[in-house]
């Protein structure tokens, strides 16, 4: 339930104005009605907007109550939305009829302005409880409309004054001013609202898409590892473990996307650490460390980079340690916009002269250089220190 709004005391400049200063009195109506404007256009908080409206309203014909009421079409009522003046449970729990005999009702049905300066004496209507008890004796009402044909209209806007006096034609057209600009809020908000409820729609679709291309991803992978069991060949077997492993990586990235908080992006640390973990079972004789800075990155550079990841640590499980198990290396870090990986070993290290453009190297190094290049990132191949291989990727973050 929202607080209920405080009143707002009145000040001289709110007082009414004599009848003398019309000019003065006219010209403060025009700058509260683009002071309102102006607020209506700089915050989406609806309730802030209603309020605004009322309190506003009220300053500029000079009187102690105003309300916004919207329309309950199950009911057939008008709750209080917003208003000033008005005691502490008034706000979302008082309504008033919006039948035709009613002024606020009358204003709603027939679009037309309602002025009534003798609530006491008032025939044509009859008077809400709600006016009655708080000794109202004149009131305007005025039709907030909403944008777009066959649009069903918000609600009224209404000034109330326990003060004698008289409204005038001048005072109604001001309040359908304001009456006016609260529709266009209103309807921006209507707009907006839809704008977000499509949003995360879409990303409701896109979170499921991910979920099931990764629950597909797993299913090929865990059909290669069915095959590479039965082979008898031991190329065909350690090829089909391969394959499986970097089907693997795409199904990691597609598990963190549509689990993530944020639609086409994932956390490369979770992601990362998760990869490696996987990692890590299937080399349990290595010891695998891990560490990545907290960078959101997107799926785009996710699935290469996790391919990368998958290719470098694989190839220092195969061919570093030959002679037993040894520490493979991934650190993750972000330097002024641009990601730093590297993966690295204590193992024997790279022959002499080794190039990695070679057309002889493995598919694996292929791979690699065409993941790289997809990342329109770097490659550096290094000796490690004091023994091994380092290699580091170094590619442009776009911002999340």
């Amino acid at each position: 339930m929202p607080s209920e709004p405080k009143p707002v005391l009145q000040t001289v400049s709110d007082a009414p104005v004599n009848p003398q200063d019309e000019l003065p009195y006219r010209r403060r109506q025009q700058a509260l009605l683009r002071e309102f404007g102006t607020a209506a256009l700089q915050t989406r908080d609806f309730r802030q907007i209603l309020q605004n409206a009322a309190e506003l309203s009220a300053r500029g014909l000079g009187c102690s109550y105003a309300k916004v009421l919207e329309y309950l079409p199950d009911d057939h009522r008008l709750i209080v939305r917003a208003g000033i003046g008005w005691p502490a449970g008034t706000v979302d729990r008082v309504s008033l009829g919006a039948d035709i005999e009613s002024p606020a009702g009358f204003a709603f049905q027939t679009g037309q302005s309602v002025v009534s300066n003798h609530l006491q004496d008032e025939t044509r209507f009859r008077t809400p409880k709600l006016l009655a008890d708080h000794g109202i004796r004149r009131a305007i009402n005025v039709l907030i409309r909403r944008g777009g044909e066959g649009n069903t209209p918000f609600g009224v806007l209404e000034a109330d004054s326990p003060d004698p006096g008289q409204f005038d034609d001048a005072d109604a057209d001001f309040l359908a001013g304001f009456a006016g600009l609260l529709g266009i809020a209103i309807e921006r908000q209507h707009a907006d609202a839809k704008l977000e409820e499509a949003r995360d729609h879409e990303a409701l679709l896109t979170r499921e898409m991910s979920h099931r291309v990764k629950n597909s991803l797993t299913s090929v992978v865990g059909l290669l590892r069915v095959q590479a069991r039965a082979s008898e060949s031991l190329d065909v077997k350690n090829a089909l473990e391969n394959a499986a492993m970097r089907v693997s990586s795409i199904a990691e990235v597609h598990d963190h996307l549509w689990r993530g908080s944020k639609v086409g992006f994932v956390d490369l640390s979770d992601f990362v650490g998760h990869l490696c973990e996987n990692l890590q079972r299937s080399a349990p004789e290595h010891k695998l460390q891990y560490h990545s800075d907290p960078v959101i990155i997107s799926a785009d550079k996710a699935i290469p980079l996790g391919l990368l990841v998958n290719e470098l640590v694989t190839n220092a499980v195969k061919y570093a340690y030959v002679d037993g198990p040894g520490v493979i290396r991934v650190d993750a870090r972000e330097i002024d916009g641009h990601l730093i990986v590297e993966i690295s070993d204590e193992g024997m290290g790279l022959p002499e002269g080794f190039d990695i453009n070679q057309p002889r190297n493995s598919l694996g190094f292929r791979v690699i250089n065409g993941l790289v290049r997809q990342l329109m990132g770097e490659l550096k191949i290094s000796r490690n220190t004091p023994r091994g291989a380092l290699f580091t990727i170094k590619f442009s973050l776009d911002p999340p």
